[in-house]
């Protein structure tokens, strides 16, 4: 990241003979840039960068594959598809200041939004769960938006909604294929997972066999963390890391957001959820999120305990789906 580089581009956002005073790095950003441009007069704005050097996972065979729903959301041109469908269905979004996508600032891809500087939803549940209520009562609103969406073709937003078409037969086909591969990686990077492999290789299959045909897709985030949604002065939720957007199962979006807020999930809650696709989603996000943060600690991501934590906990989790 080069200063003066940074600094044309946040006089360019943001205009008013603003000078760049300070760059801070925004913790979190593990395959992207993530900074806070601070003017002279104080006001703010987040960089996007999406620059190899950003990026802290170690190289894959696919990665460059955008037919692959699951490839790493990486790039400009992925954000904005994501941006304009959601917020074509009303969602709150960082707003967008500038977009360098020929180079005229950094050579790699770039993006200015609007800063949110307050805390975000994670947070603030484990603040004041009270306080947190009305965003998550929005929440649920965002969600059914990003429900009743149809799309007839499943696969990164960006894909779908460029006319292109994404690879497997189904979206429970492209789960199986995936959790298997992170079944092997796991396998080969931890012997409980290695001693179970017979077993969980098995419950895969036993319940990707049983989810029914379904022909339409909804708006799915993909990573819909309470720590993906920062809250604004309003406190309306505001989506951020939108790039890997995709026309999906919803239960997808259901089974992340159950791992990831526990007992805060209840209010967001629906009905009509396929729980056969629940049942397979689960524990192939278990397996994911136990090969993903492994793999991640073949490079030189700086935060290793708390990645080695999230391994270690979903490692435990899925081991858990076949010894019940």
């Amino acid at each position: 990241m080069a200063r003066e580089q940074l600094a044309g581009a946040a006089r360019a956002a943001l205009g008013g003979g603003r000078r760049l005073e300070a760059v801070e790095r925004v913790a979190g950003g593990s395959k992207k840039g993530v900074y806070r441009l601070v003017m002279d007069d104080a006001t703010t704005a987040i960089a996007y960068l999406w620059d190899a050097a950003e990026n802290y996972w170690p190289a894959a065979e696919g990665d460059d594959d955008l037919t692959d729903p699951f490839s790493p959301g990486l790039g400009l041109d992925l954000f904005e598809a994501a941006h304009a469908r959601l917020d074509a269905l009303g969602l709150r979004v960082p707003a967008i200041r500038l977009v360098d996508r020929d180079g005229a600032h950094h050579p790699a891809g770039l993006a200015i939004v609007e800063d949110l500087p307050g805390e975000n939803l994670e947070e603030l549940l484990a603040r004041d769960p009270s306080a947190a209520a009305p965003v998550m009562a929005r929440l649920g609103e965002a969600l059914e938006a990003m429900r009743g969406y149809r799309a007839s073709t499943y696969g990164k937003v960006a894909v779908v909604d460029g006319g292109g078409t994404s690879r497997g037969t189904s979206c429970e086909g492209v789960v199986l294929d995936r959790a298997l591969r992170d079944l092997a990686e796991a396998a080969s990077r931890d012997p409980r997972i290695a001693a179970a492999r017979d077993r969980l290789e098995e419950r895969l299959l036993g319940l990707a066999a049983a989810v029914r045909p379904r022909t339409e897709y909804a708006v799915v985030h993909r990573e819909l963390g309470p720590d993906h949604v920062l809250v604004d002065a309003d406190k309306n939720p505001v989506a951020i890391d939108l790039e890997g957007l995709m026309y999906f199962d919803v239960e997808w979006e259901h089974v992340f957001l159950r791992i990831r807020l526990h007992d805060a999930y209840r209010p967001l809650e629906v009905d009509g959820l396929d729980e056969d696709r629940l049942a397979l989603y689960m524990l192939a996000q278990r397996l994911s999120l136990t090969a993903g943060p492994l793999r991640l600690l073949d490079g030189d991501f700086p935060n290793r305990a708390f990645m080695a934590s999230i391994a270690e906990y979903n490692l435990k989790k899925a081991l858990d789906l076949v010894h019940a």
